[in-house]
C-alpha cells in the first residue's frame, strides 16, 4: 500500500510539471503573428504519416536514418511495457498483463529485442557524436549545453534499456526459485541470457535488486519525461503537429507581404487612380519583416522548438560550408533561446514586459543573414520540415524595409527594378534591341 501511494504521488507530481511545461511552451507559441495552415488537411494528414511517422526524409542517409527508426520505434512501441509498469505501480500487482498467457510472453519478447536494439543504436550513436566526431554535431553552434543534451539523452537510453532487461532477468530467476508475488511467465529471450549473472544471490538480495531496477526505471522515465520541454528531444511530441502544418506551396516560393503586394498590384494596374487616398490601416501599424521573435509566426516559433539539432540544414547550406557566418541550425536554436528568453520575462513581469533585447543582432547578426543564397537546400533537408530560411528572410526585411541596410550590391539591383521593372541596367525600351541586331 505505501510503495503504491508513493507511486501515485510519483506519477501525479510528474504529469503535473510536464502539463505546466508543455503550457509554457504553447503559451510562447503563440506569442508569433497568426498564420492560417488549416486547409488540404488530407494532403496534411498525408505529409505527416510520410515524413513524421514514416521517418522518409532521415532515410536519406541510410546509417543514421536506419539507427534513428530504430530507437523512434522503441520509444512508441515500449512504451506498452510502460503502461503495464505504470498501472502494477497503482494497483499493487506484478505483471498485471501475465494472464494473457503466450501473447504475453511475445510481446515482452518483442520489447527485449527493441530494447537491445535502442541500447545498441545509442551506442553507436555516442560513438558516431563523441569518437568519430562527425563534423556537423561539432559546428560553432553546438556549445557545452547542446553537446551535453544529446549525450545526456542517449545515456539516459541505455541505462533505462540496461534497467529493463536486468530488471526481467532477475524477475525471471525469482520465479525459478517460486518466489512469492512473481507470476510465472518464463524466460524472456534477451534477459534469459543475464539470469546466471543472479544465480548465486538469495531471494532477498533478488527482491532488492528487481525492485530497485523496478524504481530505477519508472522515476528514469518521469525524469526523461519533465526534462523534454527543456531539449531539442522536445520534437518527439512535435514533430507530428510541425509537419503537419508544413507550407505546402512550392518551397522555393517566398511569402509576400500584404501591404507591399498591394502597392505593386497598384502599380501594374492600368485603371488605378495614383491620387486615390488609400485605405485606412486597421490595427497598430506592423512592421516589414521581423525585427523579434514576437514579429515571427506561431508556426516559425514551432519550428524552433521541434529543430532536433540534428545540423543537416548545415550541412548542405552553401554558406556554411564555404565558410560564412551563416548555420540554419544556429537560425533554429537562436529563435528557440530568444523566445524563452521572452516567454521568462513575461512570467516573471507580465506580459507588456520589453528587456531592450531582440532576436536581431543580440542572437542572429547581419552577417549571418546577408550570407543566406535563398537556395532553400536547409529547408529540403530538415526531417521535421522546419523552414530556416523563412526566419532568414523575415529578418532580412526587417534590416532592408526598415533600416535600409543593404549591401551596395543589392542597392544597384534594387534602383534597376523600380526604374527599369528589371534588375540590369537598361531601360525598358532599350529591351528589344537585340532582335534588331540581327
Amino acid at each position: 500500500m505505501i510503495s503504491s501511494i508513493v507511486f501515485v504521488v510519483l506519477l501525479l507530481g510528474a504529469s503535473f510539471l510536464f502539463a505546466k511545461n508543455v503550457k509554457t511552451i504553447i503559451r510562447n507559441i503563440k506569442l508569433g503573428k497568426d498564420l492560417d495552415r488549416s486547409d488540404k488537411k488530407s494532403e496534411r494528414f498525408s505529409l505527416m504519416a510520410r515524413v513524421a511517422l514514416g521517418q522518409s526524409k532521415m532515410v536519406v542517409r541510410p546509417v543514421s536514418g536506419l539507427l534513428h527508426i530504430v530507437v523512434y520505434a522503441g520509444f512508441l512501441i515500449i512504451n506498452i511495457e510502460v503502461l503495464e509498469i505504470v498501472l502494477d505501480g497503482i494497483t499493487g500487482n506484478h505483471r498485471l498483463f501475465a494472464p494473457l498467457g503466450s501473447l504475453y510472453t511475445g510481446l515482452i519478447s518483442i520489447f527485449e529485442f527493441l530494447a537491445l536494439a535502442v541500447l545498441l543504436a545509442c551506442v553507436v550513436f555516442l560513438i558516431r557524436r563523441n569518437v568519430l566526431r562527425i563534423k556537423r554535431f561539432h559546428l560553432k553552434e553546438m556549445t557545452s549545453w547542446p553537446k551535453s543534451d544529446a549525450n545526456l539523452i542517449l545515456i539516459t537510453e541505455i541505462l533505462l534499456m540496461g534497467a529493463f532487461l536486468l530488471m526481467n532477468a532477475a524477475d525471471t530467476q525469482l520465479q525459478n526459485l517460486d518466489a512469492d508475488h512473481y507470476t510465472q511467465v518464463g524466460t524472456f529471450p534477451v534477459s534469459g541470457v543475464f539470469v546466471k549473472m543472479f544465480s548465486a544471490a538469495s531471494i532477498e538480495s533478488l527482491v532488492m535488486i528487481e525492485r530497485g531496477l523496478w524504481w530505477f526505471h519508472i522515476i528514469g522515465i518521469f525524469a526523461f519525461l519533465n526534462y523534454l520541454p527543456y531539449s531539442k528531444h522536445f520534437h518527439i511530441l512535435l514533430a507530428f503537429p510541425n509537419v503537419f502544418y508544413s507550407k505546402l506551396t512550392p518551397k522555393g516560393e517566398l511569402d509576400n507581404m500584404a501591404a507591399v503586394k498591394k502597392e505593386v498590384e497598384l502599380m501594374f494596374d492600368p485603371n488605378a487612380d495614383p491620387y486615390a487616398a488609400p485605405a485606412e490601416p486597421v490595427g497598430e501599424p506592423q512592421r516589414f519583416g521581423a525585427k523579434d521573435v514576437k514579429d515571427l509566426t506561431w508556426k516559425q516559433l514551432m519550428d524552433s522548438y521541434t529543430c532536433t539539432e540534428c545540423g543537416r540544414c548545415s550541412d548542405v547550406c552553401p554558406a556554411n560550408t564555404t565558410g560564412k557566418a551563416l548555420s540554419p541550425r544556429k537560425i533554429m536554436m537562436d529563435t528557440r533561446d530568444r523566445l524563452t528568453e521572452v516567454g521568462k520575462g513575461i512570467d516573471k513581469n507580465g506580459a507588456d514586459y520589453d528587456d531592450g533585447k531582440s532576436l536581431l543582432r543580440d542572437y542572429i547578426t547581419e552577417e549571418e543573414l546577408l550570407a543566406c543564397t535563398s537556395c532553400n537546400a536547409c529547408t529540403e533537408a530538415c526531417p521535421v520540415n522546419n523552414d530556416p530560411l523563412s526566419v532568414i528572410v523575415d529578418l532580412r526585411r526587417y534590416l532592408i524595409m526598415e533600416e535600409s541596410k543593404a549591401p551596395s550590391e543589392w542597392t544597384g539591383v534594387f534602383t534597376n527594378i523600380e526604374n527599369n521593372g528589371a534588375p540590369w541596367q537598361f531601360a525598358q525600351a532599350d529591351r528589344l534591341n537585340w532582335k534588331n541586331e540581327e
